[in-house]
C-alpha cells in the first residue's frame, strides 16, 4: 500500500507520487498547487493557501450564522441513523437567490480558479470531532460526466483519507486546512473513497462547501446530498 500524510499548511513532497507544482494551468493564480495523483484512475490537486486567511475566517462565521442547517437521518441497513453533521444545499443558478453572500462569493471564487461552471454546492458543518462521513465516492449520477468536484474547507482543520478501491491501493491522508481547495477528477470517483473519521481530539468546528456540476432536471430533490 502507498499510503501519503500531506500537512496542513506546507504539503511536502512525498513518496507515492504527490508533487508539487509551483503554477499549474488549472489555477489561474500564483499559489501552491500539490498534485496527488494523475493517472488514469484521476486526478487530484489540493491548494492549501487558495484563500487568505482573514477571507476563510469572514466566510465561515458567515456561512456559519446564515445557513439554515439540517439535521439528517438516513436508512442503514436495517435502521435509520442520525447523519453525523449538519447539512445544506443551494442550487448556484443566477436564478436562484437564496444562497448567502459567502456561498455565491465562493462559488464565483472557485468558479473563476477552475474555469468549471459548477452549479451546485453541497454544505456540511461538522460541529466537533463526533462530526464526521464515512469513506464513499460521490453518486455519478448526480454529477455531469467528465466535471471534476471541488471542496472547500472552512475553519478547523480535519484530516480527510483518500484511498483507492483497488490495487494499487494508494491512501492519502490530507489534513483539510482552512481556506484550502481540494479538487478531484470525475474519474476519481469511480477509482477512489474519500471521507473524514471522528476524533477523539479536540478540534473545533469545520464547514465545508463541495462544488459539483449537476445535471439539470425538470424537478430534482436537491436537499441531503454529498459530504
Amino acid at each position: 500500500m502507498v499510503s501519503a500524510i500531506i500537512a496542513v499548511k506546507q504539503p511536502v513532497q512525498v513518496a507515492g507520487g504527490v508533487r508539487s507544482m509551483p503554477q499549474l494551468s488549472l489555477f489561474k493564480s500564483s499559489q501552491s498547487v500539490f498534485v496527488l495523483a494523475d493517472d488514469e484512475r484521476g486526478r487530484i490537486t489540493y491548494t492549501p493557501d487558495f484563500l487568505a486567511a482573514s477571507v476563510a475566517e469572514a466566510w465561515f462565521a458567515e456561512i456559519r450564522s446564515a445557513v439554515k442547517w439540517q439535521a439528517e437521518r438516513r436508512r442503514m441497513y436495517d435502521r435509520d441513523v442520525d447523519v453525523p453533521r449538519l447539512m445544506a444545499h443551494f442550487d448556484l443558478s443566477p436564478e436562484e437567490g437564496q444562497a448567502p453572500g459567502a456561498v455565491r462569493a465562493a462559488a464565483s471564487r472557485v468558479v473563476a480558479a477552475t474555469g468549471v461552471p459548477f452549479n451546485s454546492v453541497g454544505l456540511n458543518f461538522y460541529r466537533d470531532g463526533r462530526d464526521s462521513v464515512a469513506p464513499h465516492n460521490d453518486h455519478l449520477d448526480e454529477i455531469v460526466d467528465g466535471h471534476p468536484i471541488a471542496l472547500l474547507s472552512l475553519g478547523a482543520t480535519r484530516r480527510m483519507t483518500i484511498r483507492a478501491k483497488n490495487p494499487p491501493r494508494r491512501a492519502i491522508h490530507l489534513d483539510l486546512a482552512a481556506g484550502s481547495l481540494l479538487v478531484m477528477s470525475y474519474a476519481t470517483q469511480l477509482h477512489y473513497t474519500h471521507g473524514i473519521a471522528k476524533t477523539n481530539e479536540r478540534v473545533g468546528p469545520r464547514i465545508s462547501l463541495a462544488f459539483r456540476v449537476k445535471p439539470v432536471r425538470d424537478s430534482a430533490d436537491q436537499a441531503g446530498v454529498y459530504r
